[in-house]
């Protein structure tokens, strides 16, 4: 009897890579992490490469949160469209974000190149396309916003869409030309591993039941009693952060994806490129290194893991109908069905900085369809705040706002 794994692909696929040890002792250290993932394992090498002694502390086990579900598309845009963004927040900042999200797609490229890293990562086209009619005019303005601040990007009415990818469907579409993909769970693996050896102290298993916070330094305290000193502590565990900060900042969703049998022949007219749509909330596929297709979406509101994850063999069906739509006549055999949960925020910008009520504390929470390229920015921004400096994106990007 075959099944369907309801595991996410890349925990299949990878196995277990490493295992570390739970903290069993009381330590001082200049940086602590809380989470495991493509974030936390990010800050945690940027926090190395500046010279901090870092440690990293994970309830679970390593990478298997967000990470772990992710289908770990790499894509600058944002999940509110530019034209928006700038209505929202104006040009400047809006600008700048996307700007940062293009960037970040080439410094992870370099970076994965550096750890030697195995996450299969590769620079890919994206085609937003138009899944209705009515969506054709904002779709189209989008293009020209884009076009406007530097984005490089052509039109593609639906007979070239079908032409080019074999999608019926489409009503036209954007195809820009910086995107990519990876395999964010062995990515965060390949740089922890990486950072062991120039003094990165990782923990898994590890709960941070309690902090105290102060500007001169904190003590976080585990569910074995063991504490933790350190000079600032940094929270990499994305929607978890709602179990600490108490506003409302992030509704909490629900996304469910499948991923193919390998294909016996290479899907060539879709390999190079990311496909996603305008709908709300929009379905997204990509191909993967050996020969997959993954399609995601479907998304709905979170309530518990165990409703989630009841959803899945209908969420499965539903993803498979709306792929043979799009590209009828190709046999698609889903592996793997999975869910996982992630948050959206009102602007669909991440939250990277200090929050009032956590003295000693920073925040890097990339939310949304852009976490780890937020992620990989938030780099570079928690570099400028441990060294005392005001980083350009911390006014649209922070708490508050």
């Amino acid at each position: 009897m075959k099944l369907t794994s309801n595991e996410p692909f890349w925990l299949v696929k990878n196995g277990l890579i490493a295992s570390y040890p739970s903290l069993a002792e009381d330590i001082s250290t200049d940086i602590l992490i809380i989470g495991s993932g493509i974030t936390g394992s990010l800050i945690a090498h940027q926090c190395v490469k500046d010279g901090y002694r870092t440690v990293l502390a994970d309830r679970r086990e390593i990478a298997n949160g967000s990470s772990s579900a992710t289908t770990s598309m790499l894509q600058y845009e944002v999940d509110t469209p530019l034209w928006e963004l700038i209505g929202m927040i104006g040009e400047e900042g809006a600008v700048a974000s996307y700007r940062a999200c293009y960037d970040s797609i080439d410094t992870l490229g370099r970076l994965a190149k550096k750890v030697k890293s195995a996450c299969g990562f590769k620079k890919k086209n994206s085609l937003l396309y138009a899944k209705y009619k009515k969506d054709v005019p904002d779709l189209k303005k989008e293009h020209e916003t884009r076009l406007k601040h530097g984005f490089r990007g052509d039109w593609l009415e639906a007979d070239e869409i079908r032409e080019r990818f074999d999608l019926a469907g489409s009503h036209g579409g954007i195809l820009t030309y910086q995107g990519g993909s990876i395999d964010a769970f062995r990515l965060a693996h390949d740089l922890l591993y990486y950072n062991l050896k120039n003094g990165l102290d990782v923990y898994d298993k590890t709960e941070i039941t309690g902090v105290k916070y102060g500007k001169k330094g904190i003590v976080a305290t585990t569910q074995y009693g063991n504490k933790v000193k350190a000079a600032k502590i940094i929270y990499c565990n994305g929607f978890e952060s709602t179990e600490i900060i108490p506003e409302k900042f992030v509704d909490l969703l629900s996304s469910y994806a499948i991923v193919s049998e390998p294909f016996i022949e290479k899907p060539d007219k879709i390999s190079e490129t990311l496909i996603w749509d305008t709908g709300d909330p929009y379905i997204y596929m990509r191909t993967t290194d050996d020969h997959r297709i993954l399609i995601g979406g479907e998304d709905d509101e979170f309530q518990n893991p165990q409703k989630r994850d009841q959803s899945i063999t209908e969420k499965k069906k539903r993803l498979e109908q709306i792929f043979e739509k799009l590209f009828p006549g190709v046999a698609f055999r889903t592996d793997f069905a999975w869910a996982g949960t992630f948050g959206e925020t009102k602007d669909g910008l991440p939250y990277i900085g200090e929050h009032p009520d956590f003295p000693g504390a920073y925040f890097v929470l990339g939310m949304g369809g852009n976490g780890i390229t937020f992620s990989v920015t938030g780099m570079e921004m928690v570099s400028d705040f441990l060294k005392g400096q005001e980083h350009p994106l911390s006014r649209w990007w922070c708490f508050g706002r």
